[in-house]
């Protein structure tokens, strides 16, 4: 394995991992909570923003830094552009997804089934309806700001529990945390809600010359 794969995670896992806040309210009931998410969540046709995200260990200290771009579209559409320190893309077009690596140049191609549906950037892409029946929701005030945590009712995702943050209609934060302890803190900034995205954004062209590696559904 060379220096590049053993230093950075995959794409999907950096749009994947951590949970970190100390909130004040107490919590909703479960059933208002998902109904709260679902009023977030159901207008939602389409989101972009740019994004910086920190990756932690189970002790706090950081792992990576990186920052990007990123678009989606219901149902099932995502663009996730990681611009810095190492560029990598994620694109799904509701059938496929891509995981886009140009030092490795390797191109890996996924089926969109129900656990890369789970990573969190594909799920809010998703059906709201399918979304809260997979997890359970709480929710909570932090200030001004309206904090939905999930919690998969599966085994089998990429995270053990997931926050989403909302100023008003406006998602402004992501928070990960897998099995491992590794947590992961996503912050957008300049978001663009419900704003037509072309549907060229979420079309990949896999280069020429590059490894292509085409995994099975499970």
């Amino acid at each position: 394995m060379s220096d590049t794969q053993t230093r950075r995670p995959s794409s999907l896992a950096l749009a994947a991992s951590a949970l970190g806040l100390t909130l004040a309210a107490p919590l909703a009931l479960a059933n208002e909570a998902a109904e709260r998410l679902t009023d977030r969540l159901d207008p939602l046709e389409s989101y972009q923003a740019t994004f910086e995200q920190r990756i932690l260990d189970g002790s706090g200290d950081h792992l990576q830094e990186a920052r990007g771009e990123m678009w989606l579209a219901r149902p099932g559409m995502l663009r996730w552009e990681v611009e810095a320190p190492y560029s990598q893309t994620v694109v799904s077009n509701g059938d496929s997804v891509y995981l886009y690596d140009p030092d490795l140049e390797q191109v890996t191609v996924q089926a969109l089934d129900d656990r890369v549906t789970h990573t969190p950037a594909l799920l809010l892409s998703g059906r709201v309806s399918e979304l809260t029946e997979s997890y359970e929701v709480d929710y909570e005030q932090d200030g001004s700001d309206d904090v939905f945590t999930l919690v998969p009712n599966s085994p089998d995702t990429l995270f053990e529990q997931l926050s989403m943050t909302f100023d008003g209609d406006m998602l402004t934060e992501l928070w990960m945390t897998d099995s491992t302890g590794q947590r992961t803190a996503i912050v957008f900034s300049d978001p663009v809600r419900n704003e037509q995205i072309p549907d060229e954004r979420f079309e990949f062209d896999i280069p020429d010359g590059v490894d292509v590696i085409r995994e099975e559904p499970r």
